[in-house]
């Protein structure tokens, strides 16, 4: 097993943090009551020295002075502060070996559910920053890659639990220097090398999969009349794409230059498909009304720039300005170390991006949740929503905060304080073990050596 002893310890013992009020009692022990709390919801009023009661996996009560049923878990939060499970729409974790498939350049059939990794380290360090639902997606080696899937971290699950059921599925499109630079087989006839290539590749697809719904579609009005005809070959690639066309199926697309960004904008007006965000999107701002007035969100990096040629054009805190007019912002990680400081990168947005404190706590929880399509079970505080809390020891903004536990479907599965408990329980251990090693050594030293006897021959 990859998952080590310090990991299994952490599952194990995280659960009990939350003990019983006064002992199990029927069905109330799944009941929890976090106490005491400076509540955000960031969908509404903060709550100072607030409760939130949660049953199952669901929050069923906001506000103050709450009690809970006998038998039911409560934790004292001593004013301490809780606020949504930070919610990353692009990410790469929890993805067994390579997340491009580059032996062709349109790979539509592919599927990272395939390849999900649900022993990875990577979940249980994005949870220690509070981290619960991730987006992990193909890589953008191909202007068409294959279909991405949100995860719930629900750490020790196994790779199916991990899937959020209610999340729509995404396909990965990418733009630019990434498609047109991939490493494909060794040929000479590499398509496309240009990027007026990779649009018209993906213009050919979509031609494709309307041919392919429309033999489809003649197929089963034959069936339907009585007649008995050849079915059409099936195409696994153009089932994807066909679901793409019903809006099924939403694109996000990797993009840096806003002249291909409108273009494929207008490519994907013209076939009536869902673009759900544009990924990265630095010269996003020189388009930011015609994407307000398209409804196209921007997945983003909260500041980078300059790190390739096509990030050069690019301001600083483009999201800030892209959110100011009527864009839909979120912030992301791509990287399973950004990951765990998302909290920090919304706080840089607010301070020199001039968002206010509920704008920059937006983009890491209820804007992301929208790009997502998720917004009815996760993004906020709110009675009825997943239970998916993030619980800190000073504000999330505050650049010297730290995140003290994280609760998943009403379930804690990170706590900073029984993680070190553990931490040094195994470091005992191990000590111990040793020392035990080193002590038998010493006895083997001691003991005399037994004689040779000699034989006669």
């Amino acid at each position: 097993m990859k998952r080590n002893i310090l990991a299994g310890l952490i599952i194990s013992l995280s659960i009990l943090v939350a003990s019983p009020a006064t002992g199990e009692s029927g069905d109330n022990s799944e009941y929890l009551l976090l106490k005491n709390g400076n509540i955000i919801p960031v969908t509404s009023d903060n709550i100072p020295s607030g409760d939130i009661l949660i049953k199952g996996n669901k929050i069923i009560k906001i506000g103050k002075s709450l009690t809970a049923p006998e038998g039911a878990k409560i934790i004292d939060l001593d004013g301490k502060y809780a606020m949504p499970g930070i919610v990353d729409s692009h990410s790469h974790t929890a993805i067994e070996a390579d997340v491009s498939e580059i032996s062709v350049y349109l790979t539509p059939e592919v599927h990272i559910k395939d390849v999900i990794d649900d022993e990875d380290m990577s979940i249980l360090y994005a949870l220690s920053g509070g981290v619960t639902t991730i987006h992990t997606m193909i890589g953008s080696s191909n202007p068409v890659g294959g279909t991405n899937i949100v995860l719930k971290l629900r750490w020790g699950k196994s790779a199916d639990e991990l899937i959020f059921k209610e999340a729509p599925e995404t396909i990965k499109w990418a733009l630019g220097e990434n498609p047109k630079q991939s490493t494909f087989p060794t040929r000479e006839d590499k398509y496309p090398t240009t990027r007026m290539g990779v649009e018209a590749s993906i213009r050919a697809l979509f031609e494709k999969a309307k041919d392919y719904k429309a033999e489809w579609a003649q197929y089963r009005d034959a069936k339907k009349k009585g007649l008995d005809p050849i079915p059409p070959r099936k195409d696994y690639g153009m089932e994807v794409m066909s679901d793409v066309l019903d809006g099924k199926i939403w694109i996000r697309c990797h993009a840096y230059q806003s002249e291909e960004m409108l273009s494929v904008a207008k490519l994907c007006k013209e076939y009536g498909v869902k673009l759900g965000a544009f990924e990265h999107g630095p010269e996003g701002y020189r388009i930011a009304n015609e994407l307000a007035e398209m409804g196209v969100p921007v997945s983003g990096f909260v500041d980078a720039w300059s790190y390739k040629w096509e990030a050069y054009f690019t301001m600083p805190h483009h999201l800030a300005y892209l959110m100011k007019r009527g864009v839909l912002v979120a912030i992301n990680s791509d990287s399973d170390v950004k990951m765990r400081r998302l909290f920090i990168d919304a706080a840089r947005l607010m301070r020199f991006g001039g968002l206010t404190e509920n704008e920059a706590l937006r983009t890491i929880t209820i804007n992301p949740a929208i790009i997502l399509g998720v917004e009815k079970y996760i993004g906020s505080l709110e009675t009825g929503k997943q239970a998916d809390i993030a619980i800190f020891t000073r504000h999330p903004l505050d650049p010297f905060t730290r995140v003290e536990m994280t609760i998943v479907d009403g379930q804690v599965v990170f706590d900073r304080v029984q993680y070190h408990a553990d931490l040094q329980k195994l470091a005992d251990e191990e000590k111990k073990a040793e020392e035990s090693k080193k002590e038998k050594k010493q006895e083997n030293k001691k003991k005399p050596e037994k004689p040779v006897k000699s034989e006669v021959i």
